[in-house]
């Protein structure tokens, strides 16, 4: 007789209280080269803490090498170079992050937790002979990453064809004033797109590096920026179509660019990837699926063998969060309500009011894979309304390979 799933949580959850209860995660995900590591809001202290605690280990422990986290590429590469010691500057990991993400919400990766964390990182390079690559895989610096192309192209060839080919690309996106509400309307209206523009002078890069100096991955930052430039175009002119088509543009370019990643460092390199969970859990196990929409986890299992693959989950019952109440208004802690009876957050939290683990495998995979809401809140959050639309339906044993749950939590510490 199949198991209730509260009798199923009971037998197998397992506490969570310091970093030594890591290790049966540890040894679940076995030899695995991808780890993704999620988080149900972009405003909790305790997800990012213990993906840091997870990511040192696997670090440690594991080999593992690379970082690849849901933030700009021109802002996380600069902290990928003051980690890897590629700046001459003093600054501290709190200034950096701070004059790093301008760009809202910078309360994502601009906060004390990821300072902490960065601080680590660094002191573990400059420790190590092997160093880690710190990079964010978003779609949205379009106009960032552009100037960056540029920028570095003029410095290493002037007269160069490509820098005359960026250029010219880059000049049809003038009229929209940064603004990619503006370029996507213009689109719509003349029927004009910039997309030739850009894949054209991507394709030259790619097919020349011999070009391009190797110097602290400059040809790496290069490339990833005008693939960036590439993307977000497709992905701002479908921000006014209707359907699933900009959410699979975005998290098709940020697997495009983890497999970037891992192509330029080598078939041995292993990263560790930091989203929300609506990313790295399967939306093959949700009601995403019925609305043709994919994401990074589904991805990335259909492109790797099954062991190669690890998916983490996070969520919490109750708490503060940080999040604003419309887009680019200042942030606020606002509570986190307790969570809606009979979701996973609230079945975890009715047996047994603390935190702990689920790893799912073959001997208890089937007992999980039943059907619960499972809360999702971005950084626009309203808590008196969450119970019409902050809850995904979810196969949770099927969406991840395992879960870490919080009973209480609170809201990280902006910078």
């Amino acid at each position: 007789m199949k198991l209730t799933l509260e009798v199923a949580i009971r037998k197998f959850a397992q506490p969570v209280t310091a970093s030594s209860d890591l290790d049966l995660l540890l040894e679940a995900a076995g030899d695995a080269k991808i780890v993704l590591l999620g988080e149900a809001t972009h405003g909790t202290s305790e997800f990012y803490q213990w993906r840091a605690a997870l990511s040192k280990r696997l670090i440690q422990e594991k080999g593992f090498s690379l970082i690849a986290v849901e933030g700009d590429w021109p802002s996380s590469y600069q902290v990928h170079r003051y980690i890897n010691g590629f700046t001459d500057g003093n600054e501290n990991a709190a200034d950096l992050l701070a004059q790093s993400f301008t760009r809202w919400p910078r309360w994502m990766w601009a906060n004390a937790e990821i300072a902490d964390f960065i601080d680590w990182l660094k002191d573990f390079n400059a420790a190590e002979s092997k160093k880690i690559g710190f990079y964010g895989i978003d779609v949205y610096s379009l106009w960032e990453s552009m100037e960056e192309v540029i920028r570095y192209l003029t410095d290493v060839d002037p007269a160069g064809g490509d820098v005359q080919l960026a250029k010219q690309a880059f000049s049809c996106f003038d009229p929209s004033n940064r603004e990619p509400e503006k370029y996507a309307i213009s689109y719509a209206t003349f029927s004009t797109s910039c997309v030739e523009e850009v894949t054209r002078l991507l394709a030259s890069i790619q097919s020349n590096p011999e070009r391009y100096a190797n110097e602290e991955e400059a040809d790496l930052n290069l490339q990833i920026n005008s693939l960036v430039a590439k993307n977000a175009e497709e992905y701002y002119r479908a921000m006014l179509r209707s359907g699933a088509d900009s959410w699979n543009i975005r998290d098709g370019h940020m697997v495009e660019t983890i497999n970037e990643l891992r192509k330029y460092h080598g078939p041995d390199a292993r990263i560790i990837i930091w989203e929300h969970n609506t990313h790295i859990g399967d939306a093959r196990a949700t009601d995403m699926k019925n609305d043709g929409m994919v994401n990074v986890g589904q991805l990335l299992r259909e492109q790797n063998p099954p062991e190669d693959v690890y998916a983490i989950g996070f969520g919490s019952y109750e708490g503060t969060v940080i999040a604003a109440e419309s887009w680019e208004a200042p942030y606020e802690e606002m509570p986190l309500p307790p969570a809606q009876k009979n979701s996973w957050e609230e079945l975890l939290h009715r047996t047994g009011a603390h935190d702990k683990q689920l790893i799912f495998d073959d001997s208890n995979r089937q007992l999980f894979d039943r059907w619960a809401g499972h809360r999702a809140v971005g950084v626009v959050y309203h808590p008196e309304r969450e119970a019409y639309g902050n809850y995904v339906p979810t196969m949770i044993s099927k969406r991840y390979d395992a879960f870490l749950f919080f009973d209480q939590t609170t809201a990280l510490e902006p910078l």
